[in-house]
């Protein structure tokens, strides 16, 4: 049976990946491309390598692409991790502009937790999901019974007098040089204030530390289950594609 392809870019605080999709697995068609993300990251400079990447594909159809970004009706409201001129930008035109195909824009955390949701970990789970990605910030996706709660910004809960992500991020984790059992206790005590807010019924573990994920999910406290993301680093591409290929608009 012929797969069928979607296509879909994640942009993130250090790197912007892109790569075609075979939609009825959710798995990459292809090798997926990589580069730095600019800095500074400016609308222009991003969309220029989105663009290039694109070609780099010969992709012609719809496609997705993340931000770390809340979005609403393809406006970007918020820019953690980019130049402060995407505020208010119109998101979804500029990247249609540039790569002159149409283009649904997403946050890069709800992408990467609809990606879980129909191919990965949370494939099948009701009740309240939240998948959390563990990179230069702390991204978050919230799921009811399978449907998106979209733009929640979780990775920014007050833990202790100070922002979630700051010190439970992978990128403090480098920054510091902590041990995977210091940071651990981190992420366990941002998980404990975030389960008493929440009482959700599994957590995904996302974002690229996923990949060592037996380096530190067992030192965990908490008493949710945590799982690591089955898609890995490549949940935001695959759900940037999906939700093109939906025409997906929030």
């Amino acid at each position: 049976m012929a797969r069928t392809p979607g296509f879909g870019v994640d942009i993130g605080g250090s790197g912007i990946k892109g790569c075609t999709v075979d939609l009825r697995s959710g798995s990459l068609a292809d090798q997926r491309v990589r580069v730095p993300t600019p800095t500074p990251a400016t609308p222009t400079a991003v969309a220029e390598l989105v663009a290039a990447i694109t070609s780099e594909f010969g992709w012609h159809g719809p496609m997705g692409v993340t931000l770390p970004s809340v979005l609403k009706r393809g406006i970007a409201l918020t820019a953690a991790h980019l130049d402060p001129a995407w505020k208010g930008l119109a998101a979804d035109k500029l990247f249609s502009e540039y790569c002159r195909v149409p283009v649904v824009v997403l946050n890069d955390a709800d992408a990467a937790g609809l990606a879980e949701m129909r191919f990965g970990a949370g494939r099948d789970q009701d009740g309240v999901v939240v998948l959390l990605t563990f990179g230069t910030g702390i991204g978050s996706a919230l799921f009811v019974d399978g449907e998106l709660v979209p733009n929640t910004e979780l990775g920014h809960l007050e833990v202790d007098g100070a922002d979630a992500e700051i010190r439970a991020a992978a990128a403090a984790r480098d920054d510091e040089e902590l041990s995977w059992a210091d940071w651990a206790l981190r992420v366990s005590r941002y998980l404990q204030v975030l389960e008493d807010l929440m009482w959700p019924d599994l957590i995904i573990a996302g974002g690229g530390v996923s990949k060592k994920a037996d380096k530190w999910l067992s030192l965990l406290e908490c008493r949710t289950p945590v799982v690591a993301a089955a898609l890995r680093n490549d949940a935001g591409i695959v759900g940037a594609a999906a939700a093109a290929a939906e025409g997906r608009v929030r």
